[in-house]
């Protein structure tokens, strides 16, 4: 009866760990569709959010489809709004090499 017990245990433990996880939301990053104000604005939150924790990052030393997983992952940590995220993100995009 134990040996039952542990097998059906190992196999509910299996299956959950097999299941897909929910991702978190991260609010989609799409092209520029901020004003130059908001831009603008994107600058002064990134040269502000990123420096309280660290060196600030230069923009051109990753490409835009790197941006987007950086910005995913620091954007909750600098407490940023969505619009605020779009923001920072559309001005590092923005800042050519």
């Amino acid at each position: 009866m134990k040996r039952i017990i542990a097998i059906a245990s190992f196999t509910a433990v299996l299956v959950a760990s097999c299941t897909p996880k929910s991702s978190t939301a991260t609010s989609a990053i799409g092209p520029a569709v901020s004003t130059a104000e908001q831009i603008a604005q994107g600058k002064t939150i990134f040269e502000s959010s990123c420096t309280r924790c660290h060196k600030l990052p230069d923009p051109t030393s990753h490409n835009s489809v790197q941006w987007v997983g950086i910005m995913n992952s620091m954007a909750p940590k600098a407490k940023l709004t969505d619009e605020q995220h779009q923001w920072v993100y559309d001005y590092i995009v923005s800042v050519k090499k």
